[in-house]
């Protein structure tokens, strides 16, 4: 978000890729693929955010997103790409088409993914399903807020199946979802945000208003006050640089499942 301007160094990259956000466990039934975005330009890349059909075609060049100027991120997360989604009818960005109600996302959200979700949207309208499947986290967490309400906006369920994994600012995307589903496998990594000098969340004061952009967040997600102060505590209590992993059942404390 705007107020907000947050570390993008190498060695965060590092850190992130090599100790925070691989998954705990091992992807069921799924190949993954994660690479690190080392230079400005591959992560502002030019094909970054093509829809293209089945056949590899461009379907729509409005989906095409310019990242030259990324806002500022709150979570440094690599960029992934998942190797076997299946045979997509469509893919706008991380967001994959199966089926005329299904979704599925693998991949980072960056300045372009609002703009592709609702290119998306537009193009198959009947979408209510969002499965989440290996979604590090955002390189722009002002895109990453106007993308979950959107979500939230469209009515979508959001799904980790069996083997997913989010991190980071994904675990706000699932958040998001109408109603929230998850497998029994499914992991939730959580950290603590860091502004652009390295100062981490528990280095502002509590009355610090950056806080309360949070809250308000989880609040307008489903939680209820006390929830949305501990869960916001919970991911605060581990360092920028690290992931703690939660499970489904440490998720369902905080907000509804189904």
């Amino acid at each position: 978000m705007s107020s907000i301007a947050l570390v993008r160094s190498l060695f965060v990259a590092l850190c992130a890729a090599v100790l925070a956000f691989a998954p705990a466990q091992a992807q069921q039934g799924l190949t993954v693929t994660t690479t690190v975005s080392w230079t400005w330009d591959e992560v502002a890349g030019d094909d970054d955010g093509a829809a293209f059909d089945e056949d590899g075609a461009l379907l729509d060049e409005d989906a095409l997103g310019d990242d030259a100027d990324l806002a500022a991120t709150r979570r440094y997360a690599p960029s992934a790409t998942l190797a076997t989604l299946g045979r997509a009818q469509a893919q706008f960005g991380p967001f994959a088409v199966v089926d005329a109600g299904t979704v599925r996302m693998a991949g980072d959200v960056n300045s372009a993914t609002p703009r592709q979700f609702a290119a998306m949207l537009a193009a198959f309208p009947g979408l209510k399903r969002l499965e989440m499947v290996d979604c590090p986290g955002s390189l722009d967490e002002e895109a990453n807020l106007i993308l979950a309400r959107a979500i939230r906006r469209a009515g979508m369920e959001t799904v980790v199946p069996s083997g997913g994994s989010v991190r980071s600012g994904a675990v706000e995307l699932w958040l998001a979802g109408s109603t929230r589903r998850a497998a029994a496998d499914a992991e939730f990594g959580v950290h603590s945000w860091a502004d652009d000098t390295g100062r981490e969340a528990n280095d502002y004061a509590a009355s610090d208003p950056v806080h309360a952009e949070y809250i308000g967040y989880y609040r307008e997600m489903g939680m209820d006050d006390a929830h949305a102060r501990a869960f916001y505590a919970l991911t605060n209590s581990t360092p920028f640089d690290e992931v703690r992993y939660l499970t489904r059942e440490d998720m369902a404390r905080f907000i509804t499942l189904h």
